[in-house]
C-alpha cells in the first residue's frame, strides 16, 4: 500500500477543476444521504470536502471520525456554502481506524479540562484552537531565531546534565551520574558567558529545569528559555534587543497568523516602541504608596508586582535593582554599588525575562561568591576561563511559555507547552 499525497489540502485551488488529485488525512465528519456520503478531510493544512458514491460507501460503512483515509478523486464545483470545491472520491484506502469513543472530542463541541486534554495531547492536537496554538509556536521560534541571526548571534547548545549548580541555587534536579551526582541545568548561564570568549555573541534555545514546588498557571519544572550573552555589551544594549525581538515577535505573527488569530480568538496586535523602563526604586515607591509595608531592597513578591501591574499593563522593565537581590555573577552600578546594573522584563505582573551585564574580573567574581555564602572551588572550571581573556559581556534569558501567555491571551502556561512537567504532572 503506498502513503503518499499529491497536495496537502490547501494546495487546492478553484482553478484545478477536472483535475486528480490524492488526499491523506483524517475524517472530521461524515454524513450519509441515500447512495451518497459527505466526508469532510482535515490534514494540517486545511479542511475539504469529499463527495462518496455508489460501491465506495461499502468502504467507509463502519469508519469512526478521526480514521486516516488515502483518497483519490478528482476536484469539481460545489454548492455547499462553506466548500469552494470538493472531491469526487473514486478510491479510497483507510490507513489506519480510530476508536469509539475517543477519550476527548478533538472538535471542542463537547468540552473538556485541562488535564484529560494533557492526558491524550497527541488527540488534543486535532482540535484547532489547539493546534494554532502550537503552529503560533512555531512562528514564535522562527521569528526570535530570524531576529537574533540578523544582529550577529550565533546559535550554542550547552550541557542540561551538569556536575553542580549553575547558578549557586537549590532548586535542582539531582541524578545517580555513573556513581556521581549530577543535576538538570536550570540555565546555560556559565556555558554562555564563557563562550562569548570566542564567538562573542551567542543564543541557545532549549528546555531547562528548576525543582520549585509551584502550584501556579505560570511556573513549571521543566520550561524553554531563549538566552542570549554578548560581549562588548552592557545590560541597556541587550535590553534594546530584548526589546527589539519581542517588537518582531508581535509583527511577525500580526501579520502572518491571521487564521490562528482566528481561530483562538485573540488578535495580536503591534506593541508601540520603546517599552517603559522604571527602576526598582521607583517600584518601591509605587508599591509603598499602594500601603503595602515595605523595605527598600526587599525583593518585589506577586502580590507587589500585582499592585505594579494595574499601572503598567504592557511590556515595560524594571532596573537597577539591589544588588543583594541578583545573582553572583551581575556586575554593580559605578554611582551606586549597592544597586546593580540588571533588569527585569515584565508584562503586568508577570515576569518575562532577567538580565544585566555581568562580572568579567575573576577577583571580583570570587569575592561575590564568597559575599554570598558560595564557595569559589565549586566554580573553578568557570572561573578560569576569566583568566583566558574574558571581555566585557551582557546577557538575559526569557521564558517563551510566558511570551507565549501573553501573545495569545492564554492564563495558564500548561496550554502552551505540549507536554508539561510540574509537580503533580509526569506523565504522559
Amino acid at each position: 500500500m503506498r502513503f503518499n499525497r499529491t497536495h496537502n489540502i490547501d494546495e487546492i485551488k478553484l482553478d484545478m477543476i477536472g483535475q486528480k488529485v490524492i488526499l491523506g488525512g483524517w475524517v472530521e465528519d461524515l454524513r450519509k444521504l441515500g447512495k451518497m456520503t459527505f466526508l469532510t478531510i482535515r490534514d494540517v493544512t486545511g479542511i475539504a470536502q469529499v463527495i462518496v458514491k455508489g460501491e465506495l460507501n461499502a468502504q467507509i460503512e463502519n469508519l469512526n471520525r478521526q480514521s486516516v483515509l488515502r483518497i483519490s478523486g478528482t476536484i469539481q464545483g460545489t454548492k455547499a456554502k462553506d466548500f469552494d470545491y470538493e472531491v469526487n472520491a473514486e478510491k479510497i484506502e483507510v490507513l489506519a481506524k480510530a476508536i469509539h469513543p475517543l477519550p476527548i472530542d478533538p472538535l471542542g463541541r463537547l468540552e473538556s479540562n485541562i488535564d484529560t486534554r494533557l492526558n491524550s495531547r497527541a488527540i488534543d492536537m486535532r482540535n484547532q484552537k489547539t493546534a494554532s496554538i502550537f503552529k503560533l509556536r512555531h512562528h514564535v521560534l522562527s521569528s526570535i531565531r530570524k531576529t537574533l541571526i540578523e544582529k550577529k548571534f550565533i546559535e550554542i547548545n550547552t550541557p542540561k546534565i551538569i556536575g553542580s549548580a549553575s547558578e549557586g541555587g537549590a532548586n535542582l534536579f539531582s541524578l545517580d551520574y555513573f556513581g556521581k551526582t549530577a543535576y538538570l541545568a536550570q540555565s546555560p548561564q556559565l556555558y554562555k558567558e564563557q563562550m562569548t570568549i570566542g564567538l562573542e555573541r551567542v543564543f541557545e534555545i532549549a528546555s531547562f529545569y528548576r525543582a520549585e514546588k509551584s502550584h501556579t498557571g505560570r511556573h513549571l519544572a521543566e520550561f524553554t528559555s531563549v538566552d542570549i550573552e554578548a560581549a562588548f555589551m552592557d545590560y541597556t544594549d541587550v535590553m534594546s534587543i530584548l526589546e527589539s525581538l519581542i517588537l518582531d515577535v508581535y509583527k511577525f505573527t500580526s501579520i502572518n497568523c491571521k487564521e490562528e488569530q482566528k481561530i483562538i480568538g485573540h488578535e495580536i496586535k503591534v506593541r508601540s516602541s520603546p517599552f517603559e523602563r522604571i527602576t526598582y526604586s521607583n517600584v518601591f515607591d509605587e508599591v509603598k504608596a499602594a500601603g503595602v509595608k515595605l523595605e527598600f531592597g526587599d525583593d518585589l513578591l506577586d502580590s507587589h508586582l500585582r499592585i505594579v501591574g494595574e499601572k503598567h499593563p504592557g511590556f515595560y522593565f524594571i532596573t537597577d535593582w539591589p544588588l543583594k537581590l541578583k545573582p553572583f555573577y551581575t556586575r554593580e552600578k559605578d554611582d551606586d554599588p549597592s544597586l546593580s546594573r540588571s533588569f527585569d522584563l515584565q508584562y503586568g505582573y508577570l515576569e518575562l525575562s532577567s538580565g544585566g551585564t555581568r562580572l568579567h574580573d575573576s577577583e571580583v567574581l570570587k569575592s561575590r561568591l564568597r559575599e554570598q555564602g558560595l564557595d569559589p572551588a565549586q566554580f573553578v572550571d568557570h572561573l578560569k576561563a576569566f583568566d583566558w581573556g574574558m571581555p566585557p559581556h551582557a546577557g538575559w534569558g526569557l521564558g517563551l511559555e510566558r511570551l507565549m501567555m501573553t501573545l495569545t491571551g492564554i492564563d495558564n502556561v500548561r496550554e502552551v507547552i505540549l507536554y508539561p512537567r510540574d509537580p503533580d504532572r509526569l506523565t504522559p
